[in-house]
């Protein structure tokens, strides 16, 4: 499978997401519920739901960032695949109107309907991006936080997007990620599909290579926060035991 090959698959799968409003995404569990309740299912509370655009909801992730990075108030952030911009609303209602919140994804759809919600729900301290988090259209050493929900396991080069995000945070800056992990390696019909890796599966790393990759990128006390075994209904058979959902903190020296 060609990297060039798994790019545009993924891209084509979030395009439709962006088009339908919601998503069928394995990560996000069945398909059976309404964006929010799925969003609730992998972390978001119904408070949170309640405080930011409901465009921006369509259940995608394996987790909610931003309830365990500290966001504080003035802090610039930045989010890796932010699609609707879920995360980047909740981030900028945390970091307040003298903070910013910049989200890049690499489905012009998503950038499109992202930005025509922050326009008209009012939001000033956001901005979203075209780009590839394995190419980030930002300058060095010019952030605060970086935070990701389910999205880096779709890169075919991890190593070179955590060197990005380390480019990007100022010193002392930290990571909150959001991402799946396997248990051992996968079977490698899995590893070969495209709908598998499409959908946030087969591009999961094994969770030791994982957290051996944030290291090797520079980063510094590399911390699994939170984990839970995760279910694919679909998959059962195939993966159980074997997909974990990860929350990782890091810091930049």
């Amino acid at each position: 499978m060609k990297n060039s090959e798994i790019k545009k698959i993924v891209k084509e799968r979030y395009s439709q997401i962006a088009k339908k409003g919601t998503s069928c995404c394995p990560s996000c569990g069945p398909c059976d519920h309404n964006a929010s309740e799925q969003a609730k299912r992998i972390g978001y509370s119904k408070e949170e739901l309640g405080k930011i655009p409901k465009e921006a909801v369509m259940g995608l992730g394996c987790g909610n960032p931003t309830a365990l990075a500290d966001l504080r108030e003035g802090e610039t952030v930045l989010d890796l695949g932010a699609g609707a911009g879920i995360d980047v609303f909740l981030a900028a209602n945390k970091v307040g109107p003298e903070g910013y919140v910049i989200g890049v994804d690499m489905t012009e759809e998503m950038i499109k309907k992202a930005n025509k919600t922050a326009k008209k729900h009012g939001y000033k301290n956001v901005e979203f991006r075209f780009g590839e988090i394995e190419d980030l259209p930002v300058e060095d050493n010019s952030i605060d936080v970086i935070i990701s929900n389910c999205v880096i396991n779709l890169s075919t080069n991890k190593l070179r997007t955590y060197k990005e995000a380390y480019r990007v945070l100022k010193a002392g800056g930290r990571v909150l990620i959001s991402d799946l992990v396997t248990e051992g390696e996968l079977p490698e019909k899995i590893r070969r599909n495209f709908d598998a890796w499409a959908g946030c599966i087969a591009g999961a790393l094994e969770k030791k290579k994982y957290i051996e990759t944030i290291k090797k990128a520079g980063f510094r006390d590399v911390k699994i926060v939170s984990q839970n075994t995760y279910y694919e209904p679909g998959l059962k058979d195939i993966l159980s035991g074997k997909i974990t959902s990860v929350k990782i903190k890091a810091y930049k020296d």
